[in-house]
């Protein structure tokens, strides 16, 4: 496969489902303009966030929509000839999960439910169970939801099941315990980079982080999206501020060359991983 653009959003969406969808045919359009065939929107992008992860409110819960809601398919619609990835709070009968999607040309690809869950999430949303790659036009691709990504497990998983793209979708806050005065230099900022760059060398894989900007409620959202090269280097990143941090590259190519000498995923010894 020759090389392709792929973007990384950082943008701030919230219980407004109309705007959402404005603000998401905006960005799907800006991405199209620069030739993006990837692009990756945050978590939790048709709805917003919770607004508070100690307890949250079950009155200012996010809407939840079941996979072909008209909200998910007009998304799916707007995708056109992209692949594009996003997040919504998924109605699944009585039960509620945080979920993103992969849709391309109007059809779902893919979806994921957040397996790992801080604080108080498990109050609003049950927890998904498994992690599953998937086949997409730009190549084989693994979604992660938030504090999935904090979980090597999770990422090993996709790469092990040949996901060469690792989107994670992020609705992540500065720290809830201690903020500091910049947001550069939170201590939630410092993980959210470490996170992303330490899950695509271990792997040797191209990640593709996506974040929630702004604030709701009581949480005050990161930024920093961004494209991360299999050798663990940012390719391209749009800080605290919204926008589309967009990197071109041939997938296949920077994955055979970051693999050329060491090549993690083969060498791995399963049998020596063990407790006690």
């Amino acid at each position: 496969m020759s090389a392709i653009r792929i973007g990384a959003v950082a943008a701030k969406f919230g219980r407004d489902l109309d705007f959402d969808l404005q603000r998401i045919a905006t960005l799907i359009e800006h991405a199209r303009q620069s030739g993006v065939s990837l692009l990756v929107l945050p978590d939790a992008a048709l709805g917003g966030y919770l607004g508070d992860l100690h307890q949250p409110d079950p009155a200012a819960l996010p809407p939840a929509l079941e996979l072909d809601d008209p909200h998910v398919l007009k998304v799916a619609g707007l995708a056109a000839e992209m692949v594009v990835c996003f997040g919504f709070c998924e109605a699944d009968g009585d039960r509620r999960f945080n979920t993103a999607v992969c849709v391309h040309d109007g059809a779902l690809l893919g979806s994921h439910r957040k397996v790992h869950q801080p604080a108080g999430e498990s109050i609003a949303y049950a927890a998904g169970e498994c992690f599953g790659a998937f086949d997409t036009p730009v190549g084989r691709l693994g979604m992660l939801i938030d504090y999935d990504k904090t979980f090597p497990e999770a990422a090993r998983t996709l790469a092990l099941n040949g996901a060469d793209v690792l989107a994670c979708l992020s609705a992540w806050p500065t720290s809830l315990t201690n903020r500091a005065p910049r947001m550069a230099h939170d201590r939630q900022a410092r993980l959210f980079d470490l996170y992303d760059q330490a899950r695509a060398a271990e792997n040797q894989v191209v990640l593709v982080s996506s974040n929630q900007t702004g604030a709701l409620g009581q949480l005050r959202f990161l930024g920093q999206a961004k494209v991360v090269g299999p050798g663990g280097e940012i390719l391209a990143r749009t800080w605290s501020k919204a926008g589309i941090a967009t990197a071109e590259l041939d997938v296949a190519a920077e994955i055979a060359k970051a693999r050329r000498v060491l090549r993690h995923l083969d060498e791995r010894k399963p049998g020596v991983y063990r407790i006690g």
